[in-house]
């Protein structure tokens, strides 16, 4: 074999391990984790992705190049439920951002510095730069909500493909319950269209009053719970 063969299998297998080295050092690993306890499931970057619980009522995640931000209404113990406050004013601002549609998914192109507005930043301290594909993902039948915010268009198309929704938690029928009694409660009160336009008229009349002092609020209060313990004592509710 002359050196000229030599070289050019040398310059082959060399052309090889760099196609080699260049795929393990860029192949992404991942790790299945639970959104939802014993619930919806997510693909993330394995051994790079860090949980930062939850904060206001918000499940946060990130890892080197992205983050992960989770809410599930289920899962609010406030008394009054504010639908996710804080993931509503993320979700709202990356909606700003440049539409694309990646494999069916769709994904709003924003700057880094326009995610770390959103104040969950501030307690995680991240330092991200440059531009984020954030796909936001929903279920109605879970209520799991998430958006994937990532540099790399890739992971946060495989994130967005590898979501497994599972419902873990029974029916809410708190909201039936209340409408149920507002109905009930509406059916036996026999309000006829005179009483209602005789408060209306006496609420109208001290709004036209006004001089937004207290004395005046004092008085369309007392005169409201006036007419109103005149009308219930003609009309007694019944259970």
């Amino acid at each position: 074999m002359d050196n000229k063969k030599i070289i050019i299998i040398g310059i082959i297998v060399l052309i090889i391990v760099g196609i080699i080295l260049v795929m393990l050092f860029t192949t992404v690993n991942y790790e299945k984790i639970e959104i939802t306890p014993n619930g919806t499931t997510i693909e993330v970057p394995a051994n790079q992705t860090k949980y930062h619980g939850d904060i206001d009522s918000v499940k946060i995640w990130n890892w080197d190049n992205g983050v992960l931000v989770t809410y599930n209404s289920h899962e609010d113990d406030s008394i009054i439920k504010l639908t996710g406050f804080s993931f509503n004013a993320m979700n709202e601002l990356i909606k700003k951002g440049e539409l694309q549609n990646i494999d069916g998914f769709t994904c709003y192109v924003i700057n880094a510095d326009e995610l770390l507005e959103v104040h969950l930043f501030d307690i995680i301290k991240v330092n991200y730069n440059g531009k984020f594909y954030c796909i936001p993902l929903s279920n109605e039948t879970t209520q799991d909500n998430l958006i994937i915010c990532c540099n790399d268009k890739d992971i946060a198309l495989h994130m967005a493909k590898s979501v497994k929704y599972k419902n873990v938690y029974p029916k809410d029928t708190t909201l039936d319950d209340v409408k149920s009694t507002i109905e009930n409660v509406t059916g036996n009160l026999s309000i006829n269209q005179t009483d209602l336009d005789n408060v209306k008229t006496t609420i109208e009349n001290k709004v036209t009053d006004l001089n937004i002092s207290q004395t005046d609020l004092d008085n369309v209060k007392t005169s409201i719970e006036n007419k109103t313990r005149e009308y219930l004592s003609k009309n007694p509710i019944r259970l």
